[in-house]
């Protein structure tokens, strides 16, 4: 399966986008099945914690898959894009841990940013390359400006350029750097999920609430995915970027 899910006696449960040979970038199925299991996660009282990583040595996750973009000349939905972030579209007060290494990239970014606490290995290439290949991410757009100096997060979304692990953690984007990040994950999921399950879920959901995505952002989400849609940029931008890969 393209996203698997592991719970663990422990209360940690574990999210591990699956699909190494593409880098683990995101198709719509995939981002489906992320929507589905988030929903599974908040349902389920069993759980206390939940970490996401990335299946294989290279990638955390490269992002949306543009070659499906190529060969469907279409974007996921916004509605699809929402449920596969976790928080965002499906309410969720368990934190969540991302357990990042190689390419974060894109949507990959856009999954960590929404984790309530993000580790990284050394090895770990951070940014946004969405501009480059004529898209958006819109909901990094928001969000990114409120977690880190809005000078940083303009520069990182304008530019494209990608930063290193060191350098998100020295503008507070990333919590730790470690050489086995996802060692350190299990170890910080145990830790949270030894605590009160009330306690840290009625954390989370107040120390959240001012990054909540409204109705009103929603909309205005939708409305910038559904104009970039309306121009041919983010379809040559996929054609040629399938040509390179």
């Amino acid at each position: 399966m393209s996203i698997l899910l592991d719970k663990r006696a422990n209360g940690v449960a574990w999210v591990t986008i699956n699909r190494p040979q593409v880098l683990n970038a995101l198709d719509i199925p995939a981002k489906e099945r992320l929507g589905e299991i988030w929903q599974e996660i908040a349902d389920d009282e069993q759980v206390r914690v939940a970490v996401l990583t990335g299946a294989g040595n290279k990638a955390f996750c490269a992002g949306s898959d543009i070659k499906e973009i190529n060969r469907t000349g279409r974007m996921v939905s916004t509605e699809t894009l929402m449920r596969a972030i976790p928080s965002a579209g499906v309410p969720l007060f368990k934190p969540v841990i991302a357990a990042m290494h190689g390419y974060c990239i894109g949507m990959g970014m856009t999954l960590a940013l929404h984790c309530d606490l993000r580790l990284a290995a050394t090895n770990a290439v951070i940014g946004y390359p969405e501009v480059k290949h004529g898209m958006i991410s819109g909901v990094s757009a928001m969000r990114l400006p409120q977690l880190i100096p809005n000078a940083f997060a303009m520069e990182m979304m304008l530019m494209a350029r990608n930063i290193s692990a060191e350098e998100g953690k020295r503008i507070g984007l990333i919590n730790s750097v470690v050489e086995d990040v996802q060692g350190e994950a299990d170890k910080w999921a145990s830790t949270i999920a030894g605590y009160s399950p009330a306690a840290v879920q009625a954390t989370k959901r107040l120390a959240t609430f001012p990054r909540r995505i409204s109705d009103t952002e929603n909309t205005e989400i939708a409305a910038a995915r559904a104009w970039i849609e309306t121009k041919d940029d983010y379809k040559d931008g996929a054609a040629a970027f399938e040509q390179k890969a």
